[in-house]
């Protein structure tokens, strides 16, 4: 009996229909602008980023369609208004129609290929990572500890405290970031799948498989994966945790539950817990009046104010 292959037919023809959608935008609006404005030395560039736009858009759409029901059916929280989390809407069109991490890639790619063929013509052949998994692994580990020393120094956690400010998390908050951690997070994240040879079409795949974890791990759902499946892959009740006013940013390691993907990084490196309590978010200084700002640009610029200070 042959096998069914009417998943993979299903999977192409979406490809398909993707590829055709990018190549018109691209050839109707993209390229006229181009041209208009005398910028068609970027043609090749643009195309790449027309691709990873119409990605992130897609995966922004599918990302609402998927995790808000929930949000409405198993809410932790309910308010009277949601005014607060506009802002984050905007934190996450910027970062995922603009995909940083892709982007810097892309640019950064010429450079590490240089420094690459140098090292091989000196008789070193550097590891390369086919595996996606292995490579998932891998940047969950530099992501934990990026973001253990977004705690742990203060010049770091004066631009991270602008993700913490959220008192009502939902599942936008999740590139709710200033703009500079933003590209110090995305150019760490590219020049480690270029150091270790990720192919990019594996960076890409990886980049917005995470993203839509992380996505999820933020919403505003009451859910765990139990006492087992909390410790295999993080949740919205173990990210909650790491969110909590006085829990999530404070104590011997400035925090807890610091993992993206898996919480065995936080398990091995002492920062894991799993309180399985429904905590309000926030951080503790807001309480007594410290102001995080509640537009995008105010919050951009009361972090600089707070690494001066």
């Amino acid at each position: 009996m042959l096998p069914d292959d009417t998943g993979a037919e299903g999977q192409t023809v979406i490809v398909e229909w993707f590829n055709i959608w990018h190549q018109w935008i691209f050839e109707n609006i993209v390229q006229p602008m181009l041209y208009r404005m005398e910028w068609m030395s970027f043609d090749e560039l643009a195309y790449d980023w027309t691709h990873l736009f119409l990605l992130g858009a897609l995966e922004v759409v599918l990302l609402w369609a998927l995790i808000r029901p929930l949000e409405l059916w198993l809410p932790v929280e309910r308010w009277e208004s949601r005014k607060a989390t506009r802002v984050d809407v905007l934190y996450t069109l910027l970062a995922r129609l603009g995909v940083l991490p892709i982007f810097f890639f892309i640019v950064l790619t010429p450079a590490f290929d240089w420094v690459n063929a140098q090292i091989r013509m000196a008789g070193i052949i550097p590891p390369s990572f086919d595996n996606l998994l292995l490579y998932v692994v891998l940047l969950d580990f530099v992501d934990y500890w990026r973001h253990r020393f977004e705690h742990r120094f203060n010049i770091w956690w004066a631009l991270h405290a602008v993700h913490h400010s959220q008192r009502q998390m939902t599942f936008w908050s999740d590139e709710r970031e200033h703009l500079l951690g933003q590209l110090i997070a995305a150019a760490l994240r590219a020049a480690v799948g270029l150091a270790v040879g990720a192919p990019p079409a594996t960076f890409v795949t990886v980049t917005l498989a995470t993203a839509a974890i992380e996505s999820f791990s933020h919403a505003n759902v009451k859910l765990s994966f139990g006492r087992i499946g909390d410790r295999l892959l993080v949740s919205p009740l173990y990210h909650r945790v790491h969110h909590a006013i006085g829990i999530g940013h404070t104590g011997r390691t400035m925090g807890c539950n610091f993992a993206s993907v898996f919480p065995v990084w936080d398990v091995v490196f002492g920062t894991a817990n799993f309180t399985h309590a429904y905590l309000p978010t926030g951080i503790d200084d807001q309480l007594t009046g410290r102001d995080y700002g509640e537009g995008f640009w105010r919050q951009q610029w009361l972090a600089f104010r707070r690494m001066a200070g």
